[in-house]
């Protein structure tokens, strides 16, 4: 069986190092893995051994990847398998890297529908039925989808806060153009006729209501 004669770190990774059998370089992998494989100078490893760990150092490495990945935003489970087939990932290393980070709790849609309908709110209010939509799009599950929009606020409510800046910059139009512009905006966004009416005209009526205080006050 070949022997390890040599385990050198790399120049330009420091937790990953060079494995040499009997004088010829045979296999990067991870320190880790050296460590808990227990490489030392003079072990001896068996064909086996060395596919194991050549293996291990794969999944290592991908699952490394897919981390990254996963550091910006939470994802869904189909967004990190498209991400994990984007890399070329053979499909029996991604079903064991999808089984690690579930391990970990790094995969559940149900909490990544949580984040992506909280996150919407905050910073880009949108109806019920686009952020199905979306949702729809990242492969999460429609009981999971059906869960989660029913915790959402009143749509009436999402819809005026989703039209305010729209409104502001439509203040000098009449009342018809007004409507008309911020019913379309609104719709685009995925409310429904009736709720964008009701948003729409109670955000009119307020801007009517402080045009005219302005004038009054000449503030």
């Amino acid at each position: 069986m070949p022997t390890v004669t040599a385990i050198e770190p790399q120049q330009h990774d420091a937790e990953r190092v060079n494995v040499y059998l009997d004088g010829k370089f045979a296999f990067g992998t991870s320190l880790l893995l050296a460590v808990s494989h227990h490489l030392v100078t003079g072990k001896e490893l068996s064909p086996s051994e060395v596919d194991e760990l050549r293996h291990d150092d794969v999944i290592d490495r991908t699952a490394g990847a897919a981390l990254n990945f996963l550091s910006f935003r939470p994802r869904s489970r189909r967004e990190i398998e498209q991400y994990l087939r984007r890399k070329g990932v053979e499909p029996p290393v991604a079903a064991e890297v999808m089984a690690r980070l579930e391990r970990l709790g790094l995969i559940d849609d149900r909490e990544f529908a949580r984040f992506w309908v909280e996150n919407r709110q905050t910073f880009r209010p949108r109806g019920a039925r686009a952020l199905k939509a979306e949702m729809r799009q990242k492969g999460l599950d429609g009981e999971v989808i059906e869960d989660v929009l029913e915790t959402l606020p009143d749509e009436v409510e999402t819809a005026y806060r989703a039209g305010e800046k729209k409104a502001r910059s439509l203040r000098n139009e009449d009342e018809r153009e007004f409507l008309r512009k911020l019913l379309g905006f609104l719709q685009r966004r995925g409310f429904p006729y009736g709720v964008a009416v009701e948003a729409a005209k109670q955000l009119r009526a307020e801007m009517t209501q402080q045009d005219l205080e302005t004038d009054l006050t000449g503030e």
